[in-house]
């Protein structure tokens, strides 16, 4: 009795779903049609106040190009860049209208164009007009202790929408790789969209990470050491992944820093036939007047870091293993010093550099190791000029500007054994070795140790192959690259 009445409830329970089921699809079906009725209205809104905003001259409308870059103050490579593309459309189209969206809502725009040609010795021909955006906390990593790629990404959404309700552009750049905010630009703004991809925001790199439960900064060790927490972060980078993906693949022009970024976004993005390798500018040529003979005025050795001070550069590792490397050091040789070179964009950065500085007294080599923050460029090419070695730490660096630039100046560079340096940058150059890898603690105190043990003319011989393999990553290549990738975006 009890079983045929059990069975009853389960009965009249299905019918009840089932009577609901047409009712709710119709439902459904109304919310879709006044959602696209919405969107529709917003688009056509949206395309009212891209024509108000071309302004016309002699009687044409303007071209509105428009560089999403949040941190467009800060001075790392991915900055360099932009300034590079900018410069680069002006000389090509000098009567479009040029707009960075930023969140520097601490400087003016006059300020932000004299730190670009202070850092990189840029300044652009025209006139660039800047959006300030206010929401930029919504992609700042401090601000989701958890899931944090899904918050920062949900997060660049809501700054597109305060972005794009500012100013609609005709063409639209995200050249910091927010990918989340390509199809609010294309389908809401009807932009046409591109993007730079300095380094994809989830790689099966990282995936590997988490599936073999490695700790790393971006994988806690609670995590690690709990199969199902592992197993739960796994799944969610997956489902990550194919929505990262997806949203990628809005893109009409993709463009990639190395090869390195180039097999995750064509993994990941699956758009080959609008994807090409665009080696990021570096200054090359400024650094062509250094010579390559070591300077006999600077008593010692100088070893060199370059890259802003971000926690996947991996600056604990330098101190450590320079640490190791003075420990090993006999009393007679010549003295060794650490210069950390590089940005910081906010609080947290700051902080990171304390806990850098606190390491040093840890470690007993607080006196042998220097940190200069956001320095001008002509001091940054005064300290490669005297360096015997070139530091680099970052696992699977997308490409390394810095790199290049220690290279292209002259020193010994020292550099992690993934990513773009090892595929891209410290290669082999007429058969000849143009630089070392490397990748643990002792890896490295081991490889500076022989590049200081090598004779001057032995560096030397280094050196040249070196700085004559860089060329191929001069803004010279970077424009004809870059102008060729964007051109789709403007027929």
């Amino acid at each position: 009795m009890e079983a045929a009445k059990g069975s009853w409830c389960v009965c009249e329970l299905l019918r009840f779903f089932y009577s609901l089921f047409f009712p709710g699809l119709i439902v459904c079906g109304i919310l879709c049609v006044y959602l696209a009725i919405a969107l529709w209205g917003i688009r056509l809104l949206l395309r009212k106040k891209k024509r108000s905003m071309s302004a016309s001259k002699n009687g044409k409308s303007q071209t509105v190009i428009a560089f999403f870059h949040p941190y467009c103050n800060a001075g790392g490579g991915g900055e360099r860049v932009l300034w590079c593309a900018l410069r680069t459309l002006q000389n090509k189209y000098p009567e479009a209208v040029y707009v960075i969206y930023t969140g520097d809502i601490n400087v003016n725009g006059p300020q932000i164009l004299e730190g670009a040609f202070r850092r990189f010795n840029i300044r652009l021909i025209h006139p660039v007009q800047f959006v300030f955006l206010r929401k930029r906390y919504l992609v700042e990593d401090s601000y989701y202790p958890r899931f944090t790629l899904l918050g920062q990404s949900l997060g660049s959404i809501f700054l597109g929408w305060e972005a794009l309700m500012q100013c609609v552009p005709d063409v639209y750049i995200d050249s910091m790789g927010y990918a989340f905010t390509l199809p609010l630009f294309k389908y809401l703004g009807g932009c046409r969209v591109g993007s730079y991809v300095h380094y994809p925001t989830i790689s099966t790199d990282m995936l590997s990470v988490v599936k073999n439960q490695t700790a790393a900064f971006n994988n806690a060790s609670f995590i690690t050491r709990n199969p199902f927490l592992s197993k739960v972060k796994l799944i969610y980078y997956y489902l990550f992944a194919s929505i990262y993906g997806l949203v990628g693949s809005c893109s009409d022009v993709v463009m990639v820093n190395s090869s390195w970024t180039l097999n995750h976004i064509l993994s990941l993005w699956k758009v080959g036939n609008r994807t090409n390798i665009v080696y990021p500018p570096c200054d090359v040529q400024t650094f062509l007047d250094i010579p390559l003979h070591e300077k006999k005025t600077v008593p010692g050795h100088l070893l060199v870091s370059v890259g802003q001070f971000r926690p996947e550069k991996n600056h604990p590792l330098q101190i450590r293993a320079f640490a190791k490397l003075l420990s090993r050091k006999v009393p007679e040789s010549p003295s060794l010093k650490l210069v950390l070179i590089g940005g910081c964009r906010n609080k947290d950065d700051d902080l990171r550099v304390n806990q850098l500085r606190k390491l040093c007294e840890d470690l007993k080599v607080q006196d042998d190791v220097e940190f200069k923050i956001n320095i001008p460029f002509d001091e940054l090419k005064k300290y490669l000029s005297e360096a015997t070695i070139g530091l680099h730490t970052m696992w699977n660096e997308h490409f390394g500007i810095g790199v290049v630039e220690c290279m292209a100046a002259g020193t010994v560079i020292l550099a992690h054994n993934s990513g773009g340096p090892k595929l891209d940058i410290v290669v082999p150059h007429e058969g000849e070795v143009t630089g070392f890898l490397a990748e643990s603690e002792e890896d490295y105190a081991e490889a500076m140790a022989q590049i200081l043990s090598l004779s001057a003319e032995e560096r030397l011989h280094i050196r040249r192959h070196a700085r004559a393999s860089v060329s191929r990553f001069s803004d010279q290549e970077f424009e004809v690259a870059f102008l060729l990738s964007v051109e789709k975006l403007f027929e």
